[in-house]
């Protein structure tokens, strides 16, 4: 495998784990640009997205040159001017060139932060986003003076960052006049840290106080970053008194945010808040016709029949297996059969089946509720800790259909009467509170999706 190869391969990987805009933010104009046994060397186009690599996706990638060859044990980074190999027709088609393909479509505005190509009319409207789409369009038109600000929530890979463009977007076309930023949220923390190691946070300020509709996306990365929460919250008023528009995304509820300042929550929550479901079978299949005219393709009803009904929960994975039968008529200048898209898909789609385990449920609700599963499992009574504790209770009893004495004894040894009353309480409250129903369910994705 050549250098560019292994490079578009781990792109690809990384890719369906991360938002596009961030894809685009971090990825963007990177390249192998040695391979000297153990070693990889990777460029980036500035000090800023080196440094980004190195600390936030340094594991994974590693993870995953490793996994293609593995004589790979280490990856060291530098800045260096990057060009990436467009691949030539002879290549077989590959999740290599689902990155490359997927970079050609990147051009984001530098202004705005904002990719063209994420529009209303590109955007497929189901029962499962139906609100969510409603209130983004309200917005657009009429923004900082209806749902202000508007909080959309929603599993990995399910249109969040889309809609949020989308709004952006469409600001830009309606009122060129109106400054429009589109930022995620672990971008502005860097800015936070940047402003204050070089001394310009009133500059910092002054900047994000002249925009117009501020895109705020993956918001649950601010918590527990008591310095930048401070700043976004005095931004977050300054934008709000002078009624310009705030848009926030994140993966949960406020509610659900672990370590977030309250002031901020209470501010979340104070206009429209709206959550994107799983699209329903009908809506996968018009997805992938939408985006199949984009690509200026078209597959056989059986081939689109077999990608709606294998892959549910994920539009993003929807795209990733359209971008891998894309890249093969292209090639091969003939659409895929049934055998072929099976054959191309496999990895995609026939993954083994994914088996729940009581450590698992453990580890998706400490991850969900930014706690250790130690934590979990001690006998502290801090309700931080308990609430968890009783959930993931609930859910070894709901989901492992696991007996009352064996749940007790996972949790340190407490007694079965303690997990019957978790379990009960959970029940109760689920009755009467959708906001629990949302975080069971935002957990069970990470579970069954993990």
């Amino acid at each position: 495998m050549t250098k560019e190869e292994l490079w578009q391969a781990v792109l690809a990987q990384i890719q369906l784990n991360i938002s596009p805009a961030n894809f685009a933010t971090w990825f963007k104009n990177t390249e192998i640009i040695s391979k000297e046994e153990y070693q990889v060397m990777v460029s980036a186009p500035n000090s800023f997205a080196k440094e980004w690599l190195e600390q936030k996706y340094g594991k994974a990638i590693l993870k995953i040159l490793h996994s293609l060859d593995g004589e790979v044990k280490e990856v060291k980074y530098m800045v260096g001017k990057a060009g990436l190999k467009i691949f030539k027709k002879a290549l077989a088609p590959s999740l290599s060139e689902v990155g490359q393909l997927e970079f050609q479509e990147f051009k984001i505005d530098k202004e705005t932060n904002l990719n063209p190509r994420y529009t209303f009319e590109n955007f497929v409207v189901g029962p499962f986003n139906e609100l969510p789409h409603a209130a983004a369009w309200a917005v657009s038109k009429n923004p900082g003076f209806v749902y202000n600000p508007l909080f959309v929530y929603g599993g990995v890979g399910l249109g969040k960052t889309h809609l949020l463009q989308a709004i952006g977007n469409e600001v830009t076309k309606e009122t060129p006049k109106k400054k429009v930023k589109y930022i995620p949220s672990e971008k502005f923390t860097a800015g936070v840290v940047t402003a204050i190691r070089n001394r310009e946070v009133e500059s910092f300020k002054s900047k994000y106080r002249l925009i117009d509709v501020l895109i705020l996306d993956d918001v649950q990365f601010l918590a527990g970053k008591e310095k930048t929460q401070e700043e976004f919250f005095h931004t977050f008023n300054y934008l709000y008194e002078k009624n310009k528009q705030i848009v926030l995304s994140s993966d949960r509820p406020p509610k659900a945010i672990p370590a977030l300042a309250e002031r901020l929550r209470s501010r979340f929550e104070g206009g429209m808040i709206a959550d994107i479901g799983y699209p329903d079978y009908e809506t996968r299949i018009a997805i992938l016709k939408t985006k199949s005219q984009e690509r200026k393709i078209e597959l056989p009803e059986d081939v689109l029949n077999y990608i709606a009904t294998n892959i549910q929960r994920n539009i993003r994975e929807l795209e990733g297996a359209l971008n891998r039968l894309s890249a093969y008529q292209k090639l091969q200048n003939q659409a895929p059969s049934l055998e072929i898209a099976k054959s191309l898909l496999k990895n995609l789609i026939l993954s083994p089946a994914k088996v729940v385990t009581p450590k698992k449920i453990l580890q998706a609700v400490a991850e969900f509720y930014d706690l250790k599963e130690r934590d979990l499992l001690s006998s502290s009574r801090r309700k931080e800790i308990v609430r968890p504790r009783q959930i993931a209770m609930y859910l070894l009893r709901e989901d492992l259909k696991s007996s009352y004495p064996f749940i007790g004894r996972r949790f340190g040894g407490k007694d079965h009467t303690t997990a019957i009353h978790s379990h009960e309480k959970i029940v109760r409250e689920l009755e009467g509170s959708e906001s629990l129903n949302d975080e069971i369910n935002l957990i069970r994705q990470r579970i069954f999706s993990g």
